[in-house]
């Protein structure tokens, strides 16, 4: 096993300070390898230490401008410090060297999605759900998109796949339930608000609106 390679395993079991000491020996002893040093970024965003993660990124891009997982990785500082634009002009970056994985494209989409840039965002959910069928969390986020833009029959369709990946998603009934009141099925659109006060009592959103929807339908 290689130095990175355990300096991960130590990392995953959570004794980052052994990780820190194997992945410092892993650039003592090749400066010149990116990878130590977007591993050392990736142990330093885990702790938090989101200014000297990005550091630590520069510096495997300095090494080596085609390292895309160093854009990847300065992408989500960028995002955790809410500079979403810059966190999608690195996600972009990653894309354009060769990455194409499922949690990009729905880190991109967000990004995306937090600038108001809806139409945008939406393909990169798409291709986030292509790629990981069964991430309940890319599906919310794509079923939002689209209600954004009101493709709301698209929208429920992912609702309701959200709903089959996690029967307890109170978020996604609510969700069902405004779409549902969009296309003036009442009925339709109590059930699921109250489905998501079932899940969830203290949902403030899902309650408002069965409050709205009770009074209209009395």
């Amino acid at each position: 096993m290689d130095t990175n390679q355990r300096g991960i395993e130590a990392m995953q079991k959570g004794n980052f300070e052994e990780a820190a000491t194997i992945f410092s020996e892993a650039i003592e002893a090749n400066p010149n390898n990116p990878i130590s040093y977007i591993n050392f970024g990736n142990l330093l965003s885990a702790v938090n230490e989101l200014d000297k993660a990005l550091k630590f990124y520069e510096k495997a891009i300095a090494i080596d401008s085609n390292a895309a997982t160093a854009y990847y990785g300065a992408g989500n500082v960028y995002f955790n410090l809410e500079n979403f634009d810059e966190a999608k002009k690195m996600y972009e970056k990653a894309l354009q060297n060769g990455l194409d994985e499922g949690d990009l494209h729905f880190m991109l989409g967000m990004s995306l999605f937090n600038l108001g840039q809806n139409r945008l965002a939406l393909p990169y959910f798409q291709r986030s759900v292509e790629l990981n069928k069964k991430d309940s969390d890319a599906r919310f986020q794509y079923g939002l998109c689209l209600a954004q833009l009101e493709l709301i029959d698209d929208a429920v369709k992912q609702f309701d796949a959200v709903i089959q990946l996690d029967e307890d998603h109170a978020d996604a009934y609510y969700n069902l339930g405004v779409a549902f009141a969009f296309k003036e099925n009442t009925d339709k659109a109590i059930d699921m608000l109250e489905k998501a006060l079932d899940i969830q009592p203290n949902h403030m959103l899902a309650g408002h609106a069965l409050k709205i929807m009770n009074g209209q339908s009395n």
